[in-house]
């Protein structure tokens, strides 16, 4: 395997190393991260200008597996910032068999805490999802176009370690705000770089939500780390009266249970990770979320 992973990021470092490649080829915006990276991976800087996806080809080629980690360009030309610039090389590298596209499952928008699958209506609210499916769209089209198998995996919100419940307690930044009703899906960073195992063994192609069995309310799971770490939780905020980022608040206007029958039943994925209580016993007993 030679992989190339567009945007060496935190989920992309996890799948690279599970997969351990025989070679890997890494971007990323910064000289300073590509110069942390360098022990991982053979580093290239990537913007998505036309620049930097010329210095770019030439360790495109002997690739066999594509990681897209990158998020996509906002506004009216917004969508995937490798396609524009790199598909006529990606496409003449016949040693590529497979690509995995991570994505959100913020494409499906706002269901009023309804289940959906991949089947379901993407009703994107915010710039930003709207522009991730078109991106999907266009990874999705280049497989057609090539019979490349591509899988666009849609991600729930992410956590593993350095980045989950128990370091916001300890640094102080956890906050329990309650919006009656709204629930989140999850997805441990380890879990993910599994499922981007799975898809390249498997070859697969097409929509898979990559997320845990039990959407939950985010203040209970904050008082369920603050429990096993034996401290008290933050008081519970209202969320209509609470001081927010946009950002922040743009992900409460979203609601949905996510399903993902798909990846157990196509990709023969099992979760090590099924729900929030599960990993964070093991995270906390094992010291792994640090």
């Amino acid at each position: 395997m030679k992989l190339m992973a567009f945007g060496l990021g935190y989920s992309a470092k996890a799948a690279l190393s599970r997969l351990a490649p025989t070679e890997a080829v890494g971007t990323t915006r910064s000289p300073a991260k590509a110069a942390a990276l360098a022990p991982l991976a053979d580093m290239r800087l990537f913007d998505g200008s036309s620049e930097t996806a010329e210095a770019l080809r030439p360790a495109l080629r002997g690739v066999t597996h594509v990681l897209v980690s990158i998020a996509p360009s906002e506004g009216p030309d917004g969508g995937d910032r490798v396609l524009p610039v790199l598909a006529n090389a990606l496409a003449a590298e016949t040693s590529i068999v497979a690509v995995a596209y991570l994505s959100t499952v913020g494409v499906y928008g706002d269901h009023g805490g309804a289940w959906v699958d991949e089947t379901s209506d993407c009703r994107p609210k915010s710039a930003r999802s709207v522009a991730r499916v078109k991106a999907e769209n266009e990874w999705l089209a280049f497989g057609a176009r090539t019979s490349v198998a591509v899988s666009v995996l849609r991600l729930s919100g992410i956590y593993g370690p350095g980045r989950n419940a128990f370091v916001n307690l300890a640094d102080g930044s956890a906050r329990r705000l309650v919006k009656p009703g709204q629930v989140f899906n999850r997805i441990h960073v380890e879990d993910i770089a599994a499922a981007v195992e799975r898809v390249f063994a498997t070859r697969a192609s097409g929509l898979y939500n990559i997320t845990d069995d039990e959407p939950a309310p985010p203040q209970d799971v904050i008082a369920y780390a603050a429990q096993l770490m034996g401290v008290p939780p933050p008081p519970e905020q209202d969320f209509e009266t609470a001081e927010l980022s946009p950002m922040a608040r743009s992900f409460y206007g979203e609601n949905k249970r996510v399903a993902n029958g798909r990846s157990k039943s196509d990709l023969g994925l099992v979760y090590a990770y099924p729900d929030y209580r599960t990993a964070f016993a093991r995270m906390w007993a094992g010291e792994s979320w640090r």
